[in-house]
């Protein structure tokens, strides 16, 4: 504990406070209403502070900081708009437990209560978003509340904590201790709990990991893939966590995200026995809550998560186990193997489909843009510390189903379905790691939201390669209109820009790729070109998923509706 008793603003309080936990990087748009913040960080050049362009962008940029580094993501916001802005990032850190800590401004306190201009009450609006909201009115209670609100974010299942700071308290000063760093607080396996599992698992025939969550370490990762090839066990990720486990070790047997494999979904739900470890079995994971009974899951189920509210909270487990995922990780690597495991074909069979599924599903006519082929070229050319970040969308078919994962390359995506994730995601990826490849994929939709953070990149020197899929529409939504609506397309089709046009305007590398042999080019060009870059890759409208068409889906329907 470190202990200062000047006498401080406010403001010089909360930066002396981020100081203390340790804080290196934040993220914001610069508002009024906490400028004695701004002023405060003028002094402390060691928290390089990213100013964004718009508050969802900076809010996805600190979501994203947070999950690679598994520190909290520094966000600071304005008032009213700007809080409105960030919500969607604050509703990512929520769903996809990612600790984050955002600062609002807020209207003076004799003010509050009066709908003065951009008044919000946060604690209501960010209620249902963040794990814990708070208003500091006392300035002596800035390194006590902001100590909370770190520990909040960090300990058992992470996630953001929201702190409103009215902006004439910013201005009041006080003489207080200033305290830090927060330290994390985790569970650990017990030794019957663990004797149990083993027991449970020795008794198994078609046994099955789901890894899944936050809290992954590059140690933790290490330890459970030890765990599984020990025990020769089949290992599955849930959705956007495919990072978890090196996808080339023979355990891995792919993703249940969106557009799971059929043959992954076949198995799982054959499996008697599951044990998922860190994954909440949220909606996609679960294919919407289809591979297995509720509450009763039909067959062994033993679930392991940091918080204990969420276990039994849709599943009943035969045992349950709250643990962090580098304390569970480190204990299952310790236990003796099952001897001679009897699912040792079962599991080879479930790698061999896996693999099968990384070769391209040929679509008739063959498409001059051959994405499988190009994800294919990408998944050799990239090293093994590239980190990938996703947008929402049907493009991310193409990512998540061909290349492959590992540590200590990383994959960040949004969990929560947020589409603008992508291009804010891979510049803060690149700020934290500036000498590994950061290539960050979106659609034209997702693009169009917080593409501008692309002049945040070449402001900060962040050269992320931004692979844009172009296919001018929202593919996702016209693909369930197609499959509910066959040949009712409305409110789906969009009008771009020239992307390397636009790229070329913001002082970036831009290039245009039509046909398949012209990506390898562009891409060595975009790494050569050290700057932040875009590849727009012109697909045919045709090519919706990874496996069919937009015909084929219309057909479809309408044979089922006649």
């Amino acid at each position: 504990m470190n202990s200062n008793q000047s006498l401080l603003s406010g403001g010089q309080l909360v930066v002396a406070s981020l100081r203390a936990h340790g804080v290196e990087m934040a993220f914001s748009v610069a508002g009024e209403s906490y400028l004695e913040v701004l002023d405060a960080l003028y002094d402390v050049p060691e928290i390089r502070l990213v100013t964004c362009r718009q508050e969802g962008g900076a809010a996805f940029m600190a979501e994203a900081y947070g999950k690679l580094t598994g520190q909290p993501g520094v966000l600071l916001v304005t008032r009213g708009p700007g809080a409105c802005n960030a919500s969607i990032g604050v509703h990512t850190a929520f769903q996809d437990s990612t600790p984050m800590v955002v600062l609002v401004g807020q209207v003076a306190r004799h003010q509050i209560d009066r709908e003065a201009f951009q008044e919000v009450d946060f604690r209501q609006m960010f209620a249902p978003l963040a794990k814990w909201v708070t208003q500091i009115d006392i300035a002596e209670r800035i390194p006590e509340l902001l100590n909370q609100a770190f520990q909040v974010a960090i300990s058992g299942r992470p996630g953001p904590v929201v702190v409103a700071l009215p902006e004439d308290m910013l201005r009041d000063t006080a003489a207080t201790a200033i305290v830090g760093p927060y330290r994390a607080v985790r569970a650990h396996p017990g030794a019957a709990d663990l004797a149990e599992l083993r027991r449970l698992l020795g008794a198994a025939e078609r046994p099955l990991m789901l890894v899944g969550g936050s809290g992954w370490s590059d140690a933790a990762a290490a330890d459970i893939a030890r765990f599984a090839q020990a025990n020769d066990l089949p290992v599955c990720c849930s959705f956007r966590r495919q990072d978890i486990v090196d996808n080339r070790l023979g355990c891995f047997v792919g993703d249940l995200g969106t557009g799971a494999a059929p043959s992954l979904v076949a198995r799982f739900k054959s499996a008697d026995l599951v044990l998922a470890i860190g994954a909440r079995i949220g909606e996609i994971t679960s294919q919407s809550y289809t591979l297995m009974g509720i509450p009763d899951p039909g067959k062994v189920l033993i679930h392991v998560h940091q918080a204990a509210e969420e276990l039994g909270r849709v599943f009943r487990p035969d045992l349950a186990i709250q643990s962090g995922m580098p304390e569970f990780a480190a204990a299952a690597a310790a236990l003796e193997p099952i001897s001679a495991p009897r699912w040792r074909d079962w599991r080879g069979a479930a790698r061999a489909e896996y693999e099968a599924g990384l070769v391209p599903t040929p679509l008739q006519p063959a498409p001059a843009l051959d994405l499988g082929q190009i994800m294919g070229w990408l998944r050799e050319r990239l090293p093994d510390d590239a980190i990938v970040t996703s947008d929402a969308g049907n493009f991310s078919g193409w990512p998540n189903r061909f290349l492959q994962y590992r540590r200590p390359g990383r994959q960040l995506g949004p969990t929560s379905g947020a589409m603008g994730y992508g291009v804010p995601a891979a510049v803060a990826a690149k700020l934290v790691h500036p000498g590994r490849i950061v290539v960050g994929f979106c659609g034209d939709g997702g693009f169009l939201m917080t593409g501008q953070e692309l002049a945040t990149a070449l402001g900060e020197g962040a050269a992320p390669i931004i692979l844009l899929f172009n296919n001018a529409m929202y593919g996702t939504i016209r693909m369930h209109q197609e499959r509910r609506f066959p040949g009712r397309v409305v409110g789906t089709t969009l009008k771009n820009p020239d992307f390397a046009a636009l790229a070329a305007a913001y002082g970036a590398f831009g290039a245009t790729v039509s046909r398949t042999e012209e990506f390898a080019p562009a891409f060595e060009a975009a790494i050569a070109a050290r700057r932040a870059a875009i590849i727009e890759l012109r697909m045919d409208p045709e090519v919706i998923t990874t496996r069919t068409t937009l015909s084929a889906l219309r057909r479809h329907a309408e044979a089922a509706q006649a």
